[in-house]
């Protein structure tokens, strides 16, 4: 029980159970399992059945989706406090994305059928699920939106001003981003050289600096301006000073 508890404190920001009182947050993490996946382990294949559902707590994780000619494109970077494995509320249903793990990854597990009993008994968790599955739906609208309707420079722009709010770190005067650039054109729907040629510009103007498997944002203004985003508030999102002995110890996004 004692462990319980003390999970139960760990979760509270987790968009699973905003707003849930605290005794049904511990029922439901009562019927959870913890499980590990190391770097590079895929968790979940497209095609296969929906079995669990996964609440990440540590590490980073990619969901993409493969076309037909084996181009791959990056739906979302999962961060701890995210469902990775929603759930469905169909029989037999299976993944329509591959999720991979690309940090040592943390996470809380559910088999279908109990988290379903759970949604039954608790109505606000629910709310909380349908709001999360709104949401991802509404993320990936916006973005195709972009990709559909936007130039290449906009693109690249919104795609790094979004990933200021989930990935961003604060290291003194700028922000970095862990992500290669051929995660950036996964997610933004460019070439590797595409992305290589718009970072290129925007470092000789001083928005961004470049190193191996990460991008310094140096000036996020600019950065708004050219997503043609200069009204929008600068985003927040999990942005957090970096921790003193961090260094490039943790794994980069592949």
């Amino acid at each position: 029980m004692n462990d319980v508890k003390e999970m139960s404190r760990t979760v509270r920001s987790s968009e699973l159970f905003v707003g849930i009182a605290e005794c049904e947050v511990e029922e439901v993490l009562s019927r959870a399992r913890a499980v590990e996946f190391m770097s590079g382990d895929v968790i979940h294949a497209e095609d296969d059945p929906i079995a669990r559902v996964l609440l990440l707590m540590d590490g980073r994780i990619k969901k993409s989706k493969c076309s037909g000619n084996g181009q791959e494109a990056v739906l979302r970077l999962g961060v701890p406090g995210e469902l990775i494995c929603e759930p469905t509320f169909l029989p037999r249903s299976k993944h329509s994305s591959t999720v991979l793990a690309i940090q040592d990854c943390k996470a809380l597990a559910w088999d279908c059928t109990s988290f379903n009993a759970l949604l039954d008994r608790f109505p606000d968790l629910l709310t909380n699920v349908e709001q999360i599955l709104a949401s991802r739906l509404a993320e990936l609208t916006q973005r195709f939106c972009e990709v559909s309707n936007k130039t290449a420079s906009p693109r690249l722009a919104n795609g790094l001003v979004y990933l200021v709010g989930r990935i961003g770190e604060a290291v003194g005067s700028h922000i970095e981003l862990r992500v290669s650039q051929e995660t950036l054109g996964q997610l933004t729907g460019m070439t590797l050289n595409s992305v290589w040629l718009q970072l290129s510009i925007w470092k000789g103007q001083g928005i961004v600096k470049l190193r191996r498997g990460i991008v310094e944002i140096h000036s996020l203004p600019h950065l708004l301006t050219c997503g043609e985003l200069a009204h929008c508030p600068v985003p927040k999102g999990r942005l957090a000073p970096k921790p003193v002995n961090d260094g490039l110890n943790r794994a980069s996004t592949q």
